[in-house]
Order: C-alpha cells, then structure tokens, then sequence
C-alpha cells in the first residue's frame, strides 16, 4: 500500500507492507482503520530532518472494516501508569505516538489500538474530522486553562490550534479575540466570531504560536492575575521572556499537552462530554472535540483550506510550509 515517509529529508510516497498484526506496545487485536482524510500538522513539517523510518500523519480520520466513521486518537497510552491512573492520560510515562513511534495515517490504511478508535457524532463528515486531533488539543488548552462563560479570551496565532481554540473558547461562552500574522488568518478568526483587533487585558491568553514573540505578547496582554495557556511547541527553545512584567502582574504560565479524559471541568460543556466520553476514558476531550466539529461546522469550513490526493503529498508538504500563501489547515485524502 501507499505510505508517507520521509526520504533523505523529503516527504515521499513509498510502498509499504499492508498492516497485518498489532504495533509493538499495542493491546488487543487491533482495528484496521481505511484513511478518509490526514492532516498535516506544524510538527509534521519540522520531522523531515529527523529521519524517522515511520509513516507520518497524527491527525487521522477513516473507516473501520465494519463500515462506522471514526478518528484516531494517536496518543498511545499505557493505562496502568500513576498518570494514567490518575485521569492524566495526556502525562502517561509510557507513550506511544502514531506518526512517531508507530506508524501513521498518510497512508492507505493504519492498524491502531482498539483504545484508539473514536467515532464519529452524527453530523461530522470523515473527510473533516482529521481536525478531530488538533481540536482536541484547544479543547484541552481552554480547559486547564480554566476558561468560562464571559471571560475575555485572546488568542496569539491563528494556525489549526490558535483557530480551534477560538472555537473552542467561544463555545464555552467567553468573549474571544485573535491576535495573527497573516490577513486570511484574521479572516478565518472573523468568519468564527472573534474579533480581530485586540486591545486592554484578558483573562485567559491561548499562545499557539509556539514563539517566544507570541509569548511576549501573551504575557503583555494577560491581566494580572490572568492565565497564559500554552499548546504551542516551542522547536526553537525558549528563554523566558517578560519576566519582570510576568512577576509584577502574577501571571500563571499553564503547558498544556495534548489531550486527555473529559473530566470535572466539561460539566455543562455545550458540546460534550457524550456518551462514552467520561472522566475516565482516555479518549474524552477528543469526543468533546468531535461534537463541537459537528455541532459548529463552520470551524472545519474555515479551517480547510487545501486538499489533495495521496500521491500528491510532496506538492501538499509544500503548500502547508507556506502560510503566507494561504494555507491553515491541508489535508491528504488516500
């Protein structure tokens, strides 16, 4: 079958073995999933130089042999670590990454844990919900972040994650707005109800840029005693910046990594938990995640900005690096 990889530094159609037995790690028989649509995701763009020998793709949606439309939660975790039996999941101390560790979804097909599997609500079609993944981890982010119903919320960054948390913010109630680089990036934050112009103090700060000059203007813009979220990844390093402003208005600084179980804080959640999702399932804020992209299509309308066939991933790779050009969110459909 047809399988992203990475050679000599490139991003390259290959073919691979058909999956036909469980990743090492992994529990249960496994569930063979048929790719309907993977996203690339910013952490995609920065392994072309690492060599994995591993398929790419972590944003993930397809369907099951039995015919049911599912995304894929790629975070492999043990279940019987002190984090994972502490409903910290996202923490777990034996993680296994699909697009790292095991192979990913740019592909034909993927074989992943039966713990893995999500399906999908009524009204999320396959070929959006690769968005499943990077809404899950906005999701997470507003709420370690403690965000609610009429806060003032800023987000710094208006790629996949900045866009999904000004989703995701909004529909807990808060008052959001979007501090980004580029015009269709603010116009993707309008088009979802933020405003565009930020200006005084906020509450809570998203930083989703993953820079230390978006930091800046995080810490710059949280009120004192405000909460800076931070999903972003910083693959450049990161000296702490402001520290002087950061100490003189008590500004938490929250990390925030990728998702877990939906817990305390989604009581009364508008879009979630459901069924299935609750405070000890590993797979609960992406089930939120997935019922906010049902329930608010406008996110995956906004977000999708490119799609093309498998074949064609080298020419996608380079049109999701140029976001001056247009591109949030470009999706591979096998």
């Amino acid at each position: 079958m047809r399988a992203v990889r990475t050679v000599d530094g490139a991003f390259t159609v290959v073919e691979v073995p058909e999956p036909e037995a469980p990743e090492s790690g992994a529990s249960g028989d496994g569930v063979l999933v048929e790719v309907a649509s993977a996203g690339i995701c910013g952490s995609d763009l920065h392994m072309a130089g690492f060599g994995l020998p591993t398929t790419v793709g972590h944003e993930v949606a397809g369907r099951t042999p039995d015919g049911t439309a599912v995304a894929v939660r790629p975070t492999l975790t043990c279940g019987t670590c002190d984090r994972c039996l502490a409903g910290e999941p996202q923490q777990c101390r034996d993680m296994g990454l699909y697009g790292i560790v095991h192979d990913g979804g740019m592909a034909d097909r993927i074989l992943v844990d039966p713990t893995c599997v999500v399906p999908l609500p009524d009204g999320l079609g396959v070929g959006d919900a690769c968005l499943v993944e990077p809404t899950a981890v906005s999701v997470h982010a507003v709420a370690t972040a403690g965000v609610v119903a009429g806060q003032r919320v800023l987000v710094v960054g208006g790629g996949t994650i900045g866009l999904t948390a000004v989703g995701a913010a909004i529909a807990l109630g808060a008052d959001v707005d979007l501090s980004a680089r580029h015009d269709h990036q603010r116009a993707a934050g309008d088009r979802l109800g933020a405003g565009v112009d930020p200006s005084g103090e906020y509450d809570v700060v998203v930083e989703a840029a993953g820079t230390e000059a978006a930091l800046v203007t995080a810490i710059d813009h949280a009120a004192p005693g405000g909460t800076v979220s931070m999903p972003g990844v910083y693959w450049d390093g990161l000296a702490l910046p402001n520290v002087m402003t950061m100490f003189l208005k008590e500004v938490r600084l929250v990390p925030s990594s990728m998702y877990g179980c939906a817990r305390g804080v989604h009581r009364g959640h508008p879009h979630g938990p459901t069924a299935g999702g609750g405070e000890d399932d590993p797979a609960g804020e992406m089930r939120v995640a997935a019922r906010l992209l049902a329930d608010v299509p406008d996110v995956a309308d906004v977000l999708v900005t490119h799609r093309f066939g498998l074949d064609e991933a080298a020419e996608a790779f380079r049109v999701a690096s140029d976001r001056s050009a247009g591109a949030i969110k470009v999706v591979l459909e096998p």
